[in-house]
């Protein structure tokens, strides 16, 4: 069981490899327009940017970075599938240019431009991250009116290409089946609040990604790609970053493409790709684990067993659905140029094996 890795070192922006109709699942986070350590790179792009920047016109460098990002949105819907989803989390930006403080709204100017594209809105992640630290209040502190609210979310915009995919043949259904995810999961991950992130997958991301290139945790793209393709699906990301895309299809069964224009992500992408050979069987055996929990509570909160079993696993699921699920994980990547090969095999899991968990502090 194979699926395959390409990551390109050009600009997204044209993405002449990819054929029309080619890719299933779109997940990314962009630079984000009016956040100072993006500027550089918008300013190469364009020069007008720089300018616009340099005499403080705020509105017009944020719609001539936007504009770059458009042609992007414009790519990914070229390659998407019918019924392919896009998702993309940005978050806004707040900046003082000029003498004037003010929102750069970054999620709404996407969503309108996708929109006008022919992308349908579906509805909308906010993911939480709220911050502690004692400087995060801005403005006039506890004197009207000059304070602001702090920003403390971002958004995962997701967009659809065209009416919801449909699964006509038998192998295309048995692939959905075995690519289901647990009822009490289900409840979680469709939620449209994400607070939870923090601290699952912390062998996966390394300190400082996030300051570093804008990455997102392993565990926000793992759900968005488990909720919206089915192993064996291609996966791309236009601005891939230190991979954490490519790293959750690895975890996931799925094939990724990633561009990136950065050439010195090249060598840490590597790394963490072959990390994810001891990693990714773990991270199986802690998702099976805490399905195993959350049988055994809701079963003693019940009084009675669970109605369905999950047939290769034996134990016991909330619904009809859950019957076919299977968790693959990698055995071998083998590496050629910028591509590799991932070979992958069932999870096998021993319900009443030692790995079994009840300490699960380190997933909250």
């Amino acid at each position: 069981m194979k699926t395959t890795h390409k990551i390109i070192y050009e600009d997204s922006r044209k993405m002449n490899d990819l054929q029309d109709k080619s890719i299933d699942l779109m997940i990314t986070s962009p630079p984000y327009p009016m956040i100072e350590m993006w500027d550089k790179m918008f300013s190469e792009q364009n020069q007008t940017i720089k300018n616009a920047i340099k005499k403080e016109n705020g509105n017009l460098a944020f719609e001539l970075m936007h504009k770059e990002l458009d042609k992007v949105w414009k790519e990914i819907y070229r390659v998407l599938k019918i019924g392919g989803i896009a998702c993309i989390n940005i978050g806004d930006a707040t900046r003082k240019i000029n003498g004037e403080f003010k929102l750069y709204s970054n999620h709404s100017r996407i969503l309108s431009y996708c929109i006008s594209l022919g992308f349908s809105a579906l509805p909308t992640i906010l993911w939480r991250k709220q911050t502690n630290a004692p400087n995060k209040f801005m403005g006039s502190g506890m004197l009207p009116v000059g304070a602001y609210v702090t920003l403390e979310h971002e958004y995962i915009l997701i967009l659809r290409k065209g009416n919801k995919k449909e699964f006509k043949t038998e192998e295309d259904k048995e692939k959905r089946q075995q690519s289901a995810f647990f009822w009490e999961e289900r409840n979680v991950w469709f939620s449209d609040i994400w607070d939870n992130l923090k601290g699952i997958g912390q062998k996966l991301n390394y300190i400082n990604l996030r300051e570093r290139s804008g990455a997102f945790p392993f565990e926000l793209a793992y759900r968005l790609i488990n909720m919206f393709s089915v192993q064996g699906d291609i996966v791309l990301d236009p601005f891939l970053g230190t991979g954490t895309t490519t790293l959750a299809c690895l975890c996931s069964k799925r094939s990724s493409i990633g561009y990136e224009i950065e050439q010195n992500f090249k060598d840490i992408i590597n790394v963490r790709i072959k990390e994810m050979i001891s990693c990714s069987k773990q991270y199986n055996l802690d998702r099976l684990n805490r399905h195993l929990i959350f049988v055994k509570e809701i079963e003693e909160k019940r009084g009675q067993p669970l109605p369905y079993t999950c047939k290769p696993y034996g134990f016991k699921v909330m619904t009809k659905q859950e019957q076919n699920l299977i968790l693959y994980h990698i055995d071998n990547i083998k590496e050629k140029d910028d591509s590799f090969e991932a070979y992958h095999e069932e999870t096998k899991y021993n319900p009443m094996g030692s790995h079994v968990k009840e300490d699960l502090t380190h997933y909250s």
